[in-house]
């Protein structure tokens, strides 16, 4: 089988999680990286085996070879940096929060379509064998009907410049929040019928610990929480009539538990031998490539842009704006 040639745009923390992933995946070849400094990408491209380093990410997008581009820099700059490589006739795998907002998204993915191109939003949980198997659980009915959820996501991040910077898009909603209102739409499905939502605000600006409650009709309601400031324990609890799934790190899960209404544990799913757990949206981008097709099953189009909707809602019930969409 052919491998599928990739290359990262962005060496920093992710990437280098990506970059060990994929070492140890057989149909993707670690072909390029590019950095804004040539030395840290030729030290990048050293240490995990990459053929090839670029001090500009222009560069490296017209180098014809390079099939798959893992954008992995600043939300502010998905945009942009997912155009370039469009405009080059590569594909895309763009890092959660997929753009700052839903015109941003909009804008991306209708232009994918008109190059052909695949693009999908790297939210990683939505591609994990273990994300299918807790929807398997529920529709056994062995919790009886969900009606109930809670999720929190946190850590302390509070100093680093992409999470605090209004220019780069900062905030604990685009970096963090988005794993709980995505394990709440696995869970619940896209019909929100009404959102709730507070946040403690920075001095610069952007939220620093919010709280987000989400009303899906039908009795069901997701109570969710994330902060930049400490470690939270990442648990989501799933709530039916007959008993309840506590799921360990909504992000990246490393089992779940299922209980009974009076608390006793009758079952624990695993999840399967993994590398990092980024493989799955790396394996969805492959196949679809090779499919021919323009986005992937686990993160289709319409659901990337209707997160991006509710984000975008939320924001502005804050009052919340990055300084680059002010008018």
């Amino acid at each position: 089988m052919e491998k599928v040639k990739m290359a990262f745009l962005g060496a920093g923390g992710i990437s280098e999680k990506m970059a060990l992933t994929i070492a140890k995946m057989p149909d993707v070849e670690a072909y390029a990286v590019a950095a804004r400094d040539l030395d840290r990408a030729k030290d990048f491209a050293a240490r995990h085996g990459f053929k090839k380093a670029y001090g500009s990410y222009k560069e490296m997008v017209e180098d014809p070879s390079v099939e798959l581009v893992s954008v992995a820099t600043p939300h502010s700059h998905h945009l942009e940096h997912s155009m370039l490589c469009l405009d080059h006739g590569k594909h895309v795998l763009c890092e959660k929060a997929f753009t700052v907002n839903a015109k941003q998204a909009k804008k991306l993915l209708d232009y994918a379509k008109e190059k052909k191109l695949l693009i999908t939003e790297a939210i990683w949980t939505r591609y994990m064998p273990l994300s299918k198997k807790i929807n398997e659980v529920l529709d056994s009915g062995i919790i009886g009907t969900p009606k109930l959820l809670t999720a929190n996501l946190g850590y302390p991040i509070s100093r680093v410049a992409r999470i605090i910077e209004p220019g780069l898009a900062g905030g604990a909603l685009l970096d963090l929040s988005v794993y709980p209102i995505n394990f709440a739409s696995m869970v619940f499905g896209d019909k929100v019928e009404r959102v709730s939502s507070s946040a403690l605000m920075t001095d610069k600006g952007v939220d620093a610990t919010n709280s987000i409650t989400m009303f899906f009709g039908q009795d069901r309601t997701a109570v969710m929480y994330s902060t930049i400031f400490m470690q939270t324990n990442r648990e989501g609890i799933i709530y039916g009539d007959k008993g309840h799934i506590a799921v360990e790190n909504i992000n990246n899960p490393d089992y779940f538990r299922v209980f009974t209404a009076d608390f006793k544990e009758i079952a624990r799913y695993d999840a399967p031998e993994r590398i990092s757990g980024y493989e799955y949206e790396v394996q969805s981008a492959v196949k679809a490539i090779k499919e021919g097709r323009l986005e992937c099953p686990e993160m289709p189009h319409r659901e990337t842009l209707r997160i991006m909707e509710l984000l975008d809602d939320i924001r502005s019930s804050w009052g919340m704006k990055f300084p680059f969409e002010k008018d």
